[in-house]
């Protein structure tokens, strides 16, 4: 059994969405030894850091929210697609040959995990992808983008995913995702109210639910 973790590690240079600063997360250390005989620290950062999960709540005014992430879809086979040859965007057209199945949590390691993911030009899903996915049963949709789209007017990817209950997991690192059909563990905060949370996300390979 191969554990393989796909999450950012979160630091205050870490890359964010569109490398923009007020994304950045703030360590705050409280207390430290040996003058307060202990260590501890706090931390200020936004939901949508790193590797993070959105709910619908993130772009619609009603809608559920963290605390009724169905758990069950998150201990999950998954399948990790390999498309580090697109540019700019994935498409359709880069979705048709691939072995997509009902009810399939989808991974695709992009070109982002290899430099790009705080690039305003980061590799994102273009709605027409993200209407192929959704019609092809997919429960679950992965990025290692820190968002599925790039701030398009009106949100079509995220929406196309959220009002067809897909869930949303972003700014996975793939890099040492090896491709093919694994089992997918991600276990979100429990924020009570809140429209995503941060998230630690794991590949294990070798081991069948």
């Amino acid at each position: 059994m191969k554990i393989t973790d796909i999450s950012m590690a979160i630091h205050e240079t870490m890359p964010t969405y569109k490398n923009r600063e007020n994304k950045r997360p703030q360590r705050i250390i409280e207390a430290s030894l040996p003058e307060d005989s202990v260590n501890e620290s706090a931390i200020r950062m936004n939901l949508h850091t790193g590797t993070h999960m959105d709910t619908p709540r993130h772009m619609m005014n009603s809608g559920w929210t963290m605390e009724d992430m169905p758990l069950e879809r998150l201990i999950t086979p998954c399948v990790v697609f390999d498309l580090t040859e697109c540019e700019d965007c994935i498409k359709q057209e880069d979705l048709l040959n691939l072995d997509i199945r009902p009810g399939d949590f989808v991974l695709l390691k992009t070109k982002n995990s290899f430099g790009l993911v705080g690039s305003p030009e980061f590799i994102y899903i273009r709605k027409d992808a993200a209407e192929y996915l959704v019609q092809k049963g997919i429960k679950g949709i992965g990025t290692d983008a820190l968002g599925v789209e790039r701030d398009q007017p009106g949100y079509p990817t995220h929406l196309t995913f959220m009002n067809n209950y897909v869930l949303i997991l972003e700014g996975l690192d793939l890099k040492n995702a090896k491709e093919g059909r694994q089992t997918l563990i991600v276990l979100p905060l429990k924020i009570l109210g809140a429209e995503g949370a941060p998230a630690r996300a794991v590949l294990v390979d070798g081991f069948a639910l």
